[in-house]
């Protein structure tokens, strides 16, 4: 049972939230930002959100086989194109950011080599999106 429904008792402060995700949800690639979400939930162990994602990539005819991928957390992973790979190994650094060296410059580069500028903000938006998600379920233990 959920600790307390945020979207009753914050309602302002998930609007905002959701407002973001609209955004990313519109500047990004539907099925690149569903892998996203579901690595960056995976890394947060967010059951909730790995449930969520699972179904929309499942009903958006994503392979078991790279959802699979997606949760091992090998990357780069072969059944994923360079592009993917970039944008799946930037969620794992900004969503576990090393306190001593925060993304490192070859990271950022990489992904760079992938996304334009304005993509690239994009991507970090939409990271950072789901890893709020993720901590409001975590803290708040919505079930799946």
């Amino acid at each position: 049972m959920a600790r307390i429904d945020m979207r009753k008792t914050h309602r302002l402060g998930m609007a905002a939230v959701l407002g973001l995700e609209g955004y990313s949800r519109t500047h990004l690639p539907k099925r690149l930002y569903e892998l996203v979400k579901l690595r960056a939930s995976h890394l947060n162990q967010c059951h909730y959100c790995i449930n969520m994602h699972t179904t929309a990539l499942s009903k958006d005819g994503e392979t078991p086989e790279r959802m699979a991928a997606v949760a091992t957390g090998t990357l780069p992973h072969p059944l994923f194109d360079d592009r993917e790979n970039a944008a799946l190994i930037l969620t794992d650094h900004l969503t576990r950011i090393d306190p001593a060296t925060g993304i490192s410059d070859d990271v950022w580069a990489q992904t760079a080599r992938h996304f334009d500028e304005t993509q690239l903000g994009n991507l970090v938006l939409g990271i950072a999106t789901i890893n709020v998600f993720n901590r409001v379920s975590i803290a708040t233990r919505l079930e799946a």
